[in-house]
């Protein structure tokens, strides 16, 4: 049996641009994707905390050190520039794999600054 659960996330980061006239996507800085453990191209759900929205789209990779979190295309639609979003991945899992699995995750705040990285539930150094 494989089994679906959560691999990494990124936590109230704040959208810094919203591009309609691009072929979609969310552009998310590659210090963030790699924080989470989120891979270019991955399918990513993003869930908008701010207006309700969800959808699922997949991550490019914006300029280390950039804070860029730019929704593009069609998902532009879905937010604004400011909003509070939650980035999720996923992975199929053995049932086994799944007992010892923790997710990667990344906690920001107001300014899109890295304030806490986790492993489940447990603070990891920043």
């Amino acid at each position: 049996m494989q089994l679906e659960l959560l691999k990494g996330k990124i936590h109230r980061a704040r959208l810094t641009a919203c591009d309609v006239d691009y072929e979609g996507s969310l552009e998310i800085d590659i210090d963030y994707l790699n924080a989470a453990g989120i891979l270019p191209y991955e399918k990513i759900l993003v869930v908008n905390a701010t207006n309700g929205n969800r959808l699922e789209t997949y991550a490019i990779p914006g300029p280390a050190g950039s804070g860029t979190f730019c929704l593009n295309g069609a998902a532009a639609h879905r937010g604004a520039v400011g909003d509070i979003v939650t980035i999720m991945c996923f992975a199929y899992f053995t049932e086994e794999e799944s007992k010892t699995h923790l997710p990667k995750v990344v906690v920001l705040d107001e300014n899109n600054t890295i304030v806490a990285k986790r492993l489940g539930r447990q603070d990891i150094s920043i």
